[in-house]
């Protein structure tokens, strides 16, 4: 591997680990040495790659966009080096996971590509929770999900930024001197009740329960019931046939934003089917 890709081989472990030591002694370089290494790429990319804070090391904005470029480079090169070239007629079956709400705004401009490509592939197309998208693939139930990308991506899993969408407080529109108080309507588990959590507590607020729903179409039915003040991603509520009986609370800043990614299992990229998504979705 050229130096040029072992630096980004380096990177990514580190923005993995988040720990210099680890990734010195996993990598089998010194530390002034991946030092030296970081340093280089931020010239580079002319920007701060990672922040070091009292609670550690942390990736910056600019880190996250240059993780998924490094991911993406070095999958190139590992194809490329690989000879890999697609069949010009793939057929067989591949499993997707998204929500209700992806699955009507997003996979039919994702998907499509790749459709028209290789017409006689067949779709298994799968909803439910967005909370269990990564568990589902992580089970093999699914070879591709599209879903909520956590700050720390597993190791086993690749992921390609398809949409980022911002979190919203949202109330029933007829509820008297809308604001965000409780009841809090939040979703069961997953990204966006983290997020939500991580905001309240900012603001000192200990939120009263009054819902937990599993998906965020059956949480945005009861905020228009009037049962609670509730926080969903913008695009699912843009999409929602009772928008109209919701409103968003303004806030001065609201929980950071929701990165929705394509997702699959690293070993997976070398399966025809999902190989030929991932080239047809860069």
């Amino acid at each position: 591997m050229s130096d040029q890709y072992e630096e980004l081989r380096v990177f990514l472990h580190l923005a993995g680990t988040l720990n210099f030591g680890r990734t010195s002694l996993e990598c089998h370089v010194s530390a002034a040495t991946l030092t030296r290494t970081v340093q280089r790429l931020e010239s580079r990319v002319g920007h701060r790659l990672f922040d070091r804070g009292p609670r550690g090391v942390s990736l910056t904005t600019e880190g996250h966009r240059f993780r998924e470029y490094a991911t993406r480079a070095l999958e190139l090169w590992h194809t490329y080096r690989a000879g890999y070239q697609d069949p010009v007629e793939l057929s067989g079956t591949l499993g997707v996971f998204a929500t209700v709400t992806a699955c009507q705004t997003l996979l039919p401009s994702l998907l499509a590509p790749f459709l028209a490509a290789h017409p006689r592939v067949r779709l298994d197309l799968r909803t439910g929770d967005a909370a269990t998208a990564l568990a589902r693939l992580d089970e093999g139930e699914v070879e591709v999900a599209v879903a909520g990308v956590p700050h720390r991506v597993p190791d086993a899993l690749v992921t390609r930024t398809v949409a980022v969408t911002d979190l919203v407080f949202v109330t029933a529109r007829e509820r008297p001197d809308p604001g965000v108080r409780g009841p809090f309507v939040l979703p069961r588990r997953g990204l966006v009740r983290e997020a939500a959590q991580r905001w309240l507590r900012a603001h000192g607020r200990a939120p009263v329960i009054g819902a937990e729903p599993d998906g965020h179409e059956a949480l945005l039915t009861l905020v228009a019931l009037g049962c609670g003040t509730g926080v969903v991603p913008r695009l699912v509520l843009d999409h929602s046939a009772v928008r109209e009986r919701l409103a968003v609370v303004a806030v001065e800043r609201g929980p950071d934003p929701l990165t929705i990614g394509l997702c699959v299992r690293r070993p997976d990229l070398r399966r025809p089917l999902v190989a030929a998504l991932w080239s047809l979705t860069a």
